[in-house]
């Protein structure tokens, strides 16, 4: 593997040599890579290592960038315990001990896992690698309490002040649009359209369009205001170096913003802020593009608490 600029590729040994595009991110690029260089798994063995190994090259592809890199942890993981064990030797005594042991250290993630091998067993079933059941079913995961954090408008200008311009712009791009992080990210100049902005959301594929009105207007205003960058391409945030902003990039000078502000809440909430601060759940729903109102009641309940009159 081979990294140019800021994109990996797979080289070959024989000459002349090939080059083979593979990804930015660096956890996708690997298994890229892996589909290449390793050889291919063997459809007759139903060992969960060869089960995970087929899911990577089948399903993976089909999710999103973010949810690949997160089920490379999360099967990385399963694969150190249930590698070797033929799937339908799996059963529901060893999903629960590993739900206990992992759990001691990281509940959240052990659910996760535990989700993640659910469906791999699910697939297994129908590649027909087994008939078993699932041995998921019943065992039930560590409770989980969503966040509830509210950032107030101090601790948002406070941030905002110690942030790099690039991070400002995400921020206020962030808050007056309610989108994900990685639909703000992967925002085109050109998603500007009859006076609407334009997101596909990766993780529901949900198509909105929002007016570029008032102070959304002003920000895309200072936006493209800024130096249009070749090597940023269409970018709508680009790093200051040329390129479009990433991840990483975005994450490490928030958290150095947030360090020097001294506050803690996570850029994730920001669009809870969004939905909190619109008091109107039916506008929240449609900006967050949740498919219900229960979503969006659930997403804002304890944030910031409900508003009631007193008895006098």
């Amino acid at each position: 593997m081979n990294l140019k600029g800021k994109m990996y590729y797979h080289v070959s040994t024989d000459m002349p040599r090939k080059w083979t595009k593979l990804d930015q991110d660096l956890s996708i690029a690997k298994r890229l890579w892996a589909e290449i260089e390793c050889e291919p798994f063997d459809r007759n063995s139903s060992e969960f290592r060869n089960v995970a190994a087929r899911y990577r090259k089948e399903v993976f592809p089909t999710k999103a960038p973010q949810t690949q890199r997160d089920n490379e942890k999360e099967l990385s993981r399963l694969e150190a315990v249930f590698g070797t064990m033929p799937i339908d030797a799996i059963k529901p005594h060893h999903v629960k001990r590993y739900l206990d042991q992992r759990g001691q250290v990281a509940p959240t993630r052990a659910n996760r896992e535990k989700a993640l091998f659910s469906h791999i067993f699910n697939c297994a079933r129908a590649w027909g690698y087994t008939d078993a059941p699932n041995p998921c079913a019943g065992v039930k995961g560590h409770r989980e309490t969503g966040r509830d954090r509210y950032i107030e408008d101090t601790e948002f200008f406070d941030v905002w002040e110690k942030a790099h311009y690039t991070v400002q712009d995400a921020m206020d791009l962030a808050y007056l649009t309610g989108q994900r992080p990685a639909d703000l990210l992967k925002l085109n100049r050109s998603d500007i359209r009859e006076g609407s902005l334009l997101f596909t959301q990766n993780k529901t594929g949900k198509k909105l369009r929002i007016n570029i009105v008032g102070e959304l207007a002003t920000l895309i205003q200072r936006i493209l205001g800024r130096q249009h960058s070749v090597m940023g391409g269409d970018a709508m945030l680009q790093n200051g170096n040329g390129q479009r902003l990433s991840y990483a990039t975005l994450r490490s000078r928030f958290d150095n913003a947030r360090k020097a502000a001294g506050v803690d809440f996570q850029f994730r909430d920001i669009r809870a802020k969004t939905a909190t601060d619109t008091d109107d759940l039916a506008r929240s729903q449609q900006l967050l593009g949740h498919k219900t109102r229960a979503m969006t009641e659930h997403y804002t309940r304890n944030r910031k608490g409900e508003k009631v009159e007193p008895l006098k």
